[in-house]
């Protein structure tokens, strides 16, 4: 297996899609199960892409050509001989990834899985509409639906999709990194069952996902109550603003800004941009981990990059001004500066 990982690996790094598929041909060929193929060989080599790039070891430009060679690599073992499913059905079952949910190679990997275990499969790829994904449950009528979210930005719509497949009659099974390591979110945002891993999946839609109780419609305040004060609402409307407000502010805050380049002044804007629509999908599951988790580990991209991480304070500090009237975002403002090893300033002190 190690063997096989190596070749994988080493074709990835060379961008050489034949090398690495007749890696993991050859191994088939060899006698390894495809199942094994699947989850301990090129699932553990793409999370080893990911940790490449966040070290800042492998380029952007490596990272989207090695995530699309091992799609590839998936889609030639599902076409070998080795890899046919049974022909018997257990059943019907739809796996797609939530609207604006780009990665789908997790979800692909459930899906070949759930294949050779002998289940139909219906995988509709990457950012499924949740109207889209509806109007297919109705035609398809699956036994149960497997909903895929990797980045915790995507839970208000990955809420909306396991609302509307509830209301058409059919469980969901919530997997990915974005319903968090424990799964917490799958039961904040009422998702029928959760799986950390593909292999777990499959065990749960064998013993199956129970349907809701049928209820009255309702509304996702109704799960999440705290989204009565509006500050979800406030900060992702005007989200485009606060970037905005906040980079010229951290100009003045943080002096070496000045200097950067355009490039680095853009990288600047992307990095604001993603705090603040992760402060937003924390104030929409009222969350502290989910917002110090990213802003942590934007601390470590940074670093890994050559850019100060110290530069995150001021940027925390901008956006507490501007929205110090919301006791929800202060909280989680503040609760990030302390992961970061500083105490937040106090804004009603410092105004």
């Amino acid at each position: 297996m190690s063997t096989t990982i190596d070749r994988l690996w080493a074709a990835l790094l060379d961008g050489d899609e034949y090398t690495a598929a007749a890696a993991v041909l050859d191994a088939a060929d060899a006698g390894t199960p495809c199942e094994e193929l699947l989850l301990d060989v090129i699932a553990p080599v793409q999370q080893r892409v990911g940790s490449e790039w966040a070290a800042n070891r492998i380029t952007v430009v490596q990272e989207h050509v090695a995530t699309a060679i091992n799609d590839r690599v998936i889609a030639a073992l599902a076409h070998h001989g080795a890899c046919r499913p049974p022909e018997t059905s257990r059943g019907r079952v739809t796996v797609a990834c939530v609207d604006g949910e780009w990665h789908a190679l997790p979800a692909r990997l459930l899906a070949e899985v759930l294949r050779l275990r002998g289940w139909q499969v219906d995988f509709l790829g990457a950012q499924v509409p949740t109207p889209h994904l509806i109007a297919h449950l109705h035609q398809q009528g699956p036994d149960a639906v497997a909903l895929s979210c990797m980045i915790p930005t995507r839970l208000p719509t990955a809420h909306a999709a396991i609302t509307a497949c509830q209301a058409a009659g059919v469980p969901v099974l919530a997997g990915g990194a974005g319903f968090g390591v424990d799964g917490r979110f799958a039961s904040l945002l009422g998702a029928d069952a959760w799986a950390s891993n593909a292999r777990e999946a499959a065990v749960l839609l064998a013993d199956g996902v129970p349907r809701r109780s049928p209820c009255a419609p309702h509304q996702p305040i109704d799960d999440l109550p705290h989204l009565a004060d509006q500050e979800y609402t406030m900060v992702s409307t005007t989200a485009g603003n606060l970037v905005a407000t906040t980079v010229t502010e951290l100009e003045s805050r943080f002096p070496a800004m000045r200097d950067y380049s355009d490039q680095q002044r853009q990288h600047t804007i992307e990095d604001i941009a993603h705090i603040v629509d992760f402060l937003a999908v924390a104030l929409y599951t009222d969350d502290d981990a989910l917002f110090t988790d990213f802003v942590t580990w934007t601390a470590e991209i940074l670093t890994a990059r050559g850019v100060p991480a110290a530069s995150l304070h001021p940027a925390l500090d901008a956006l507490a001004a501007h929205l110090s009237e919301f006791p929800r975002t202060q909280r989680l403002l503040a609760a990030a500066h302390r992961a970061l090893g500083r105490a937040p300033i106090d804004q009603a002190a410092s105004a």
